[in-house]
């Protein structure tokens, strides 16, 4: 019998935990009967009951895995932790706030036999998500792909199924720290096929991306799969330099022809706020890169695991 092993990463979620285990429970004991499978849930450090209520139910069923992470490490580090640790021949990952629907497994499992060793989801919007939220996320989607070499559907999903030894590549090769997984997804190829689903809405508790964590987790993106930010800071550098140049020979035209001409200084007040500026956003720019390779350097852990429960030593 071949093994399934389904991720769910975990934070502050006291309020849903338990129905979404009884919806996936349901799912996989009535539908997925050719397949052995195994809850892995990974508890990004909360501050709530939720590593309580999930301990209880671990106590009364052994297919129930929980992987507690010791501090916070965020969504697509706790992902990994769980793909770090399964040892499975299909792996599934998908939220726990019911937003991605159990009942879409089977369909999953059905192209994975068909041949894939990737089934991502098309998300299609049930209208919980706010017009701003929606603007944004599709601008920063067709950014990224104006400027990466790599596609990345705008309106894929973090619920996805991968084969073994696409896991096996992020267990044993893909070791970068701030991984953008959406991406690397792509960017390892192997035959891969989209799923459309209706995104349900929350059944309890708020979103856990706040805007800072959602730039932060687009710049991470972008940083991952382009180096045209920094090669566009050269472009517009040469650009205004050539227009530099070319106001400061029609200054000195100007000065020769005309005693009267002004001294210079509204020109100066806004060619000095416009160049610092343009300077500053490159510098930060440059600073993400800078900081993305300090992060590989230090070659920290990418998660610390506390506790584990419902595994075999």
């Amino acid at each position: 019998m071949k093994t399934l092993a389904v991720i769910s990463p975990v934070f502050n979620e006291e309020q849903v935990i338990e129905q979404f285990y009884i919806e996936l429970k349901k799912v996989l004991t009535a539908d997925v009967r050719d397949y052995s499978a195994t809850m892995l849930f990974v508890v990004d450090r909360s501050t709530d009951r939720t590593l309580e209520i999930l301990e209880r139910i671990a106590a009364t069923d052994p297919a129930l895995k929980i992987l507690a992470l010791s501090s916070r490490f965020g969504h697509q580090m706790s992902l990994l932790a769980g793909i770090d640790v399964a040892d499975a021949d299909v792996v599934i990952m998908m939220d726990s706030d019911l937003q991605h629907p159990p009942g879409l497994i089977p369909e999953l499992i059905r192209k994975f036999e068909e041949g894939y060793d990737i089934v991502y989801t098309i998300r299609q919007d049930g209208g919980e998500t706010g017009p701003f939220k929606q603007l944004t996320s599709r601008l920063f989607y067709r950014f990224i792909n104006s400027v990466s070499q790599v596609p990345i559907l705008e309106s894929a999903a973090d619920f996805r199924l991968i084969s073994r030894r696409v896991a096996k590549i992020f267990q044993e090769e893909i070791r970068e720290r701030n991984q953008f997984l959406r991406g690397l997804f792509s960017w390892v190829g192997f035959k891969s096929i989209g799923v459309k689903f209706k995104s349900r809405s929350r059944a309890a508790g708020n979103s856990k991306y706040s805007v800072g964590r959602l730039f932060q987790f687009a710049a991470h993106g972008l940083v991952s799969f382009s180096k045209r930010p920094l090669q566009a800071a050269i472009y517009i550098g040469v650009l205004f330099a050539f227009l530099g140049f070319a106001l400061a020979l029609f200054t000195v035209i100007a000065a020769l022809s005309d005693r009267s001409w002004p001294p210079g200084w509204a020109t100066l007040a806004i060619l000095i706020p416009v160049f610092s500026g343009i300077q500053l956003i490159f510098l930060g720019v440059l600073g993400e890169y800078v900081g993305a390779i300090f992060d590989e350097v230090k070659n920290r852990p990418h998660y610390i695991v506390e506790k584990k429960i419902n595994f075999r030593e």
